[in-house]
């Protein structure tokens, strides 16, 4: 296992690892607490770690609520392309929102909470998905010296395939640890975006703990 991530000039990012992509959760990821012990470990040996956080307000314009006759998992057209409906989940301030308990946020350095405003979902740790709104992620690792991410966390083919994506397009050296990701696989999802990560340069990587 290459483990450039763990010197200086590398970052790991803990993509979403909140209770509402938790078994139990209003948006559970299967699967998706049974990763966090080899995040953890990741974590542990990380030189520099940040996580993110969905924090939707209420009434956010990617729950299927907000949609009079919509349901969750439908696709609609927003001026900024197609966006899924979702159940309501991740809202400000609420139980679901926050950091599952058993993950190790001590030594996490920087806390990037994403999907605020209202009409712009974000799935990227980097952009919301109009694409042009950056989360400043970009600029405060480069004042860092970060060359190199390593990215786990939840889900696999949204959250943390966008921010993988996001991140090889801006220029950092990036690797993802499948086996401490768990994927939602919407309509064949997870291998649709595996295929999109490997085609763009992505390092996806399997790590015996």
């Amino acid at each position: 296992m290459d483990r450039k991530w763990t010197a200086p000039g590398s970052a790991l990012i803990v993509i979403d690892m909140q209770n509402d992509f938790c078994p139990g959760g209003a948006l559970a990821v299967p699967l998706g607490d049974t990763i966090i012990p080899a995040v953890n470990r990741l974590i542990a040996s990380a030189d520099l770690v940040v996580l993110t956080q969905d924090w939707h307000p209420r009434g956010h314009g990617s729950f299927a609520s907000s949609h009079a006759g919509r349901q969750p998992f439908e696709t609609i057209a927003v001026p900024y392309g197609p966006q899924t409906l979702w159940p309501d989940h991740c809202v400000q301030g609420t139980l679901g929102a926050a950091f599952h308990p058993a993950l190790d946020t001590t030594p996490a350095a920087l806390v990037v909470r994403k999907g605020m405003r209202a009409a712009v979902d974000s799935y990227s740790a980097f952009f919301e998905n109009d694409r042009r709104t950056p989360t400043g992620l970009d600029g405060w690792l480069r004042a860092r010296g970060v060359e190199r991410v390593l990215l786990c966390g939840l889900a696999y083919d949204f959250c943390v395939a966008y921010s993988a994506l996001d991140a090889v397009r801006l220029g950092f050296a990036t690797t993802v640890i499948n086996n401490a990701c768990a994927a939602i696989d919407l309509n064949g999802s997870r291998a649709t975006q595996d295929g999109a990560m490997r085609a763009a340069g992505v390092d996806i990587q399997t790590v015996v703990f």
